[in-house]
């Protein structure tokens, strides 16, 4: 695939995820400028974040740590902001300290503490979404909703972290609208206490629709803009 093919069929998944995004806004009666699309590049070449940045898209998303700290060192020159977005072990967390902008995992004490330690220790501060369980599927992370608010005591407390909302997955075979109103109701209590924490995070490729019109403010979208997964070559 010729450098241009690529960047057109980038263009066009993009175009296709705004249409939708704009046809749900328009629908529940909320304003694009909202709505943040997190391209979700796991898998895909750095050459794909630059055809992106080109395209106007600001925030990448990643998954594993090892892929994700070298495209972000690939990519410092364009200036988008990293989300780190999937399961994360403790012993990663000085690594994604120094390259994201917002963790999206953040599902227990232990991470808290090492995310704070790492943050420290590379001289920011980071962002840190409270990962919500939606389902009774601990292979996919999250905390229950109700030990939402104590983990949002501590990230709040932590030197280092900066608590700005809630993330979660829809559940496999579930209803996404229903998991998502559960959701932004959290967000609300959240939000009553921390007023700074006003993101939540929901909503992928195939669930757009149910996250927007139930209250997201960030997506995380892969495929629609991408296209199918591909093996990732260094």
């Amino acid at each position: 695939m010729t450098e241009q093919t690529r960047h057109d069929e980038i263009a066009a998944g993009l175009a296709e995820v705004e249409e939708r995004i704009a046809d749900a806004c328009r629908a529940s009666g909320r304003s694009r400028d909202e709505i943040t699309l997190i391209a979700v590049t796991k898998t895909y070449p750095a050459s794909d974040v630059r055809v992106l940045a080109g395209l106007g898209v600001t925030d990448v998303g990643e998954n594993r740590d090892q892929e994700a700290a070298l495209k972000a060192r690939e990519c410092h020159d364009l200036g988008l902001t990293w989300h780190f977005i999937g399961q994360l072990q403790t012993n990663k967390a000085r690594s994604v300290a120094e390259y994201a902008d917002l963790v999206h995992s953040v599902d227990r004490s232990r991470l808290v503490a090492a995310l704070g330690r790492a943050a420290i220790a590379a001289g920011r501060e980071l962002g840190c979404l409270i990962q919500v369980a939606l389902d009774d599927d601990p292979t996919r992370g999250g905390v229950r909703p109700a030990d939402v608010l104590p983990l949002a005591e501590e990230v709040e407390r932590a030197e280092g972290l900066g608590l700005r909302g809630l993330m979660a997955v829809a559940p496999l075979g579930g209803d996404p609208g229903k998991a998502f109103t559960l959701l932004t109701e959290l967000a609300g209590a959240v939000r009553s206490r921390h007023p700074s924490a006003d993101i939540v995070s929901a909503g992928m490729s195939g669930d757009l629709v149910e996250a927007i019109v139930n209250g997201a403010t960030h997506l995380r979208i892969g495929t629609a803009l991408l296209g199918r997964r591909r093996p990732f070559v260094r």
